[in-house]
């Protein structure tokens, strides 16, 4: 039996344990909410986190494209980058999946000489989280450009009302009623 399809087949218990796993990197209150609440609306990150990894998982299986992983990452990433997370620890949940294929088949992986298998899984993780800090510092370029400019905004607007700036209203020059004299 292959690597491919013993993850195959445990698929719901390992992506079940990864979403526990997940949820356990955010505080207490905030992981029994997110463990608790079922409801989509009533739960929209833990919703979109455990859908998100449920399809990021059947990706790796398919073999890790970039332009299908890229769409499922940037939906858990988005959520992670605006939360209070360091960079490293907003994507660390991607190996979380390592030291859950590993606990879940231990067995299996020796006593079928899964190693090797083993070892190309690990690497499309460790690629799944190089791809996954790229987003991440996309996303947080993106919220550093949105705080600047609304910054920006905000002072120029207690500077306007306070009288400090004025607005130059532009004149229309009107070189035909000057006195210039147009030489062709």
């Amino acid at each position: 039996m292959s690597l491919e399809e013993l993850l195959l087949e445990k698929k719901p218990i390992i992506v079940k344990k990864w979403f526990h796993l997940i949820l356990e990197t955010y505080p207490a209150d905030a992981s029994q909410f997110l463990k608790k609440q079922k409801n989509q609306f009533a739960n929209p990150v833990g919703h979109t986190i455990s859908h998100g990894i449920k399809d990021l998982f059947e990706e790796l299986l398919k073999g890790m494209n970039p332009d299908k992983i890229s769409p499922l990452l940037d939906t858990i990433i988005r959520i992670r980058a605006v939360q209070d997370f360091s960079p490293s620890k907003a994507v660390a949940f991607i190996f979380l999946l390592k030291k859950v294929v590993r606990e879940e088949l231990k067995r299996e992986i020796k006593e079928h000489q899964l190693s090797d298998e083993l070892v190309k899984f690990d690497s499309m993780i460790d690629d799944l989280a190089l791809l996954a800090f790229d987003i991440y510092m996309q996303c947080r370029e993106k919220i550093y450009e949105l705080k600047t400019n609304e910054l920006k905004n905000m002072t120029f607007g207690l500077l306007k009302r306070a009288n400090l700036i004025y607005e130059i209203q532009e004149e229309e020059s009107d070189f035909k009623s000057s006195n210039i004299i147009n030489l062709k």
